[in-house]
């Protein structure tokens, strides 16, 4: 990771309050994908890691039993919270955690995370993955920015100061290593992307 996890909340805790307002198309349409993809059934608790303004969490909750959602960012988790309270969304819950420390050890059956993986190093993505398949959920899908190719170094769409994308072999393999299996790989722009991977029962 190339910031600490105070400098990355830190940086989010500024973007919170437009955060939503400044989302680009392809976030917008990662977001669809992971709430289509994640389908939650009515009994399922569905973990959301990286929530920020609960984007996806909050879309999820109206078909999920109960929704999780865990960020390292106080701003963004405050606008999930009134967000969630606006819309009279009673089981949906915010606190602080990290993809490897989420502070929380109940069930787990669907595991979703949106824009948020790529802040990790790659061998940090892989130690995610492991707590992730830990869980025991059936389906984790992960929206992010992500190579497909060669990314053009003139039009990156991460901040390479701060951001640390990897390609999807390297998470499709990370995926494989956790135990998962891919089941489904959809290409965004060529630098975003959604993967959906499922656990054997």
């Amino acid at each position: 990771m190339k910031r600490s996890h105070e400098e990355h909340a830190a940086r989010f805790d500024e973007k919170a309050a437009d955060y939503d307002d400044d989302a680009t198309p392809e976030y917008r349409a990662c977001v669809s994908l992971v709430v289509d993809h994640a389908d939650p059934d009515p009994d399922d608790v569905v973990v959301d890691l990286g929530c920020g303004t609960g984007a996806v969490g909050l879309r999820l909750a109206t078909d999920a039993d109960r929704v999780v959602g865990r960020d390292i960012s106080e701003g963004m988790m405050e606008q999930a919270r009134r967000k969630a309270a606006e819309r009279g969304l009673d089981n949906v819950t915010v606190e602080e955690g990290t993809f490897r420390e989420p502070n929380y050890d109940g069930p787990a059956d669907v595991v979703v995370s949106n824009f948020a993986m790529h802040h990790l190093a790659d061998e940090e993505k892989r130690a995610a993955l492991e707590v992730i398949a830990g869980m025991e959920p059936r389906r984790f899908v992960l929206g992010d920015v992500m190579f497909f190719g060669e990314p053009d170094p003139e039009a990156p769409f991460y901040s390479p100061a701060v951001d640390d994308p990897a390609t999807v072999g390297v998470l499709a393999d990370a995926l494989t290593a956790a135990g998962f299996s891919l089941t489904a790989v959809e290409m965004v722009h060529e630098q975003v992307g959604v993967l959906v991977a499922e656990r054997a029962p």
